[in-house]
């Protein structure tokens, strides 16, 4: 009874080692917080600066055109440049009284996300994003939201800029479509040469080449299952999973869901509290990709999007040099995820590499079948092995395979006139037995690219490949070579799949030679 009278009567003192550990976690815990809020490199802490609410063109003389970077392809005559450089007056979201504001721009069908500035009525941004158009005038929206951690973004008010010429180039207050905002936009409309070659968002490129291909040759069916890409992200139906990762996005908190890597995109998605979030971010936008650190335990990956970018589907993190970016976290392995992203961004720009230096084969040969010879022989031309300019190779001879070998009681001259010549009636035969359709031959003619005649037929051809669709329009290009002395016969073709999943980026080649009266068959398998 004693004993227990004399614990009670104590006062229960911590001791000094106790008071330091919890002063030391005190100050950690505090130190954290102001690093992160206040001097955070990844987040948008140091954007929530308050603009003066006096003065239109405030920012005229922060108003920066940076030079677009990349060799893309477009065709698109106009660039317009749209800084969205601040706000001010928002309405107050929020229970204190603030916002967490963040800007959808779009442009046509293009659509760009600002980054998002935390607990401000005038956040400033100073964010560039890049549109392409065919023609003026067109028309520019702007609304602001207010992100929300569980719930569905408010929006703060909206406003629609008409863009009517080129050289519009002024930074000015726009009043939003609310009881209360502003919103100060600096346009460039931008006049750019035809065939020029430049970047405009990153959505152009392979991706530009896949749709134009798709839009000219009409819808491609696909019989396949779709994939995660197609059900979340409604992509084309050819692009595939390469690589999946668990992972989760940073925001206000780690909305965890699943990262998707294709060849040309990288794609996230998350369903947290039933708040879906979907991120699809082009390779072509992808400025750097680099390992980083969530709340200095946790091992992330930071992607930073080039200037002009913008954000795609969600709210980028800003940063003081213009760029937007994404921060993903939690991964299993993060340096195996990492250097699996590096490799893909690689891959894609050697695949552009690729089909640029194939684009421009394609061309050479297109222009060769295009210009007709002065003079059409009637019989087959005289050897042209006499002409002392060095000529280009019409196929890769080191990608070929045999694969036929047969003796005909013919000669080679006498092989020409019967299966290639204008007057034979053999393609046609052919053609029609294969069920092929839309039949168009060209002429024999000379090229000054490459030694002997060339010629360019099209035609639509049946697919039986459960990933094809019904038919494809198919491009052939034909180039042959006879001897002087007629006994040999070189006869080459190149063939160019349309509508099949990732057909511009192969072709069939062949090649078949005639002589005494032996036939050879060559092709790339």
């Amino acid at each position: 009874m004693m004993v227990e009278t004399a614990v009670v009567g104590e006062y229960l003192v911590p001791s000094l080692w106790e008071i330091e550990v919890a002063v030391a976690a005190s100050v950690f815990v505090i130190v954290s917080y102001w690093v992160f809020t206040f001097q955070g490199g990844d987040g948008c802490g140091g954007r929530s600066q308050l603009l003066e609410n006096s003065g239109d063109g405030i920012l005229d003389d922060e108003v920066k055109m940076v030079q677009l970077k990349g060799d893309l392809q477009t065709n698109s005559p106009y660039l317009i440049k749209v800084e969205l450089l601040a706000a001010k007056n928002l309405i107050g979201a929020n229970l204190n009284g603030t916002s967490d504001p963040y800007a959808i721009i779009t442009c046509g069908s293009e659509k760009r996300f600002s980054s998002m500035v935390p607990g401000s009525r005038n956040p400033m941004w100073g964010e560039e994003f890049n549109f392409s158009v065919d023609e003026l005038p067109v028309q520019i929206n702007v609304t602001i939201y207010d992100w929300d951690i569980i719930w569905k973004s408010a929006v703060l008010g909206s406003v629609t800029v008409p863009v009517e010429r080129e050289d519009q180039s002024i930074a000015l207050w726009h009043t939003l479509d609310s009881p209360s905002g502003q919103v100060c936009l600096h346009i460039k409309t931008i006049k750019l040469p035809l065939n020029s070659s430049r970047s405009i968002n990153g959505y152009v490129g392979a991706n530009a080449r896949r749709r134009i291909t798709i839009d000219k040759q009409g819808p491609t069916v696909v019989h396949q299952k779709p994939g995660p890409l197609q059900i979340i992200f409604n992509l084309l139906p050819d692009e595939v999973v390469e690589h999946s990762y668990s992972c989760a996005l940073e925001r206000s908190f780690l909305y965890h869901g699943r990262m998707y890597v294709s060849a040309w995109h990288i794609c996230f998605h998350s369903n947290v509290f039933s708040k879906q979030m979907k991120v699809v971010i082009p390779f072509g936008d992808i400025d750097e990709i680099r390992r980083s650190q969530h709340a200095f335990i946790n091992p992330s990956i930071t992607i930073i999007l080039r200037m002009g970018a913008g954000g795609h589907g969600v709210p980028p993190l800003g940063s003081s040099d213009g760029r937007v970016r994404y921060k993903f976290a939690s991964f299993w392995n993060r340096n195996h995820a990492l250097r699996a992203l590096q490799r893909a961004v690689k891959n894609y720009h050697a695949m552009l590499e690729a089909e640029k230096k194939e684009r421009a084969e394609s061309a050479l040969r297109a222009h060769s079948s295009s210009i007709k010879s002065s003079r059409r022989q009637a019989k087959a031309p005289e050897d042209n092995a006499s002409k002392s300019e060095k000529l280009q190779a019409f196929i890769k001879e080191e990608v070929l395979v045999g694969i036929y070998n047969d003796v005909f009681p013919c000669t080679a001259e006498q092989f020409y006139n019967l299966l290639l010549s204008d007057d034979s009636s053999f393609s046609n035969e052919y053609r029609s037995a294969r069920k092929d359709t839309n039949l168009n031959m060209g002429q024999w003619h000379a090229a000054d690219e490459y030694d002997g005649q060339v010629r360019e037929i099209t035609f639509r051809c049946i697919c039986n490949s459960p990933m094809c669709p019904p038919d494809t329009a198919m491009t052939e290009y034909q180039h042959y070579v006879l001897s002087a002395d007629k006994k040999k016969l070189v006869f080459e073709t190149v063939q160019q799949a349309h509508d099949v999943p990732f057909g511009s980026y192969f072709e069939v080649i062949a090649r078949h030679l005639a002589s005494k009266f032996k036939f050879y068959c060559y092709r790339l398998l």
